[in-house]
């Protein structure tokens, strides 16, 4: 199999209506990450890194972002997000260390096929020998993810490990204001404060709430207030 053949195979869906990019991430403790990224992606930073932080923290979304800086810089990378990943032949790694960029995502997906980590480690050896750079993503460091295979370890631990930080509340509002004024909504501050007091407070199910609230808002032709929230979500406090 070719690589020509097996690039449209691993162009998955971001499921989101908006292109990931760095300028609409919220870096807050979180900066010198995103300059880190931009580096590598762009080809001039580390080799390797390896970013962990727990769900709904932007791991997934900065990998995206760092596929989409490498082609404004010109460069050829690829997104394989692993639970997806599993479903093909391993056959679709051959060749990928000849591409500018690898962003690998949810490692610990690795624990329902482990008959991948060899694949993995042996895609991550060809990688470091073409001089190319790759990013990958997992909930917790290399040394706890549920691999059997040492050598990985050994490998994941190559290059910079970066922890996510975690926003805080105000923080999150800021992001919430964001991703509202790109859509063209209009989010009063108490309506934000509603949401993040009645969902669960990750970032992702925060924006998927927005995105809901957002097409139910323009079908009923109403904007988006708290008595709105709790019908369309169905919150009863």
């Amino acid at each position: 199999m070719n690589l020509q053949t097996q690039l449209p195979q691993l162009t998955f869906s971001l499921n989101t209506r908006h292109e990931a990019t760095f300028e609409y991430f919220y870096s807050g403790n979180n900066a010198e990450i995103v300059t880190q990224l931009k580096k590598t992606a762009s080809g001039h930073g580390e080799q390797m890194i390896y970013l962990h932080g727990t769900r709904g923290q932007g791991c997934s979304y900065l990998l995206q972002a760092a596929c989409h800086y490498a082609s404004l810089h010109q460069l050829t990378s690829v997104y394989l997000p692993l639970t997806h990943l599993l479903t093909l032949s391993k056959e679709v790694l051959q060749g990928l260390e000849s591409l500018s960029l690898i962003c690998i995502d949810d490692l610990e997906a690795l624990v329902l096929d482990p008959s991948w980590e060899e694949a993995l480690f042996h895609l991550y050896n060809r990688i470091h020998d073409a001089g190319g750079h790759i990013i990958m993503a997992a909930h917790t460091l290399p040394q706890n993810l549920p691999l059997t295979l040492p050598d990985l370890v050994s490998r994941l631990s190559w290059g910079v490990v970066y922890a996510m930080r975690p926003l805080n509340d105000d923080e999150k509002l800021q992001v919430l204001a964001i991703h509202a004024d790109r859509r063209g909504i209009y989010l009063s501050d108490e309506a934000a404060r509603y949401l993040l007091r009645h969902c669960p407070r990750h970032l992702r199910t925060l924006l998927s709430a927005l995105d809901v609230l957002d097409q139910a808002s323009l079908a009923a032709k109403r904007g988006i207030t708290i008595p709105f929230i709790k019908e369309v979500l169905e919150i009863t406090a």
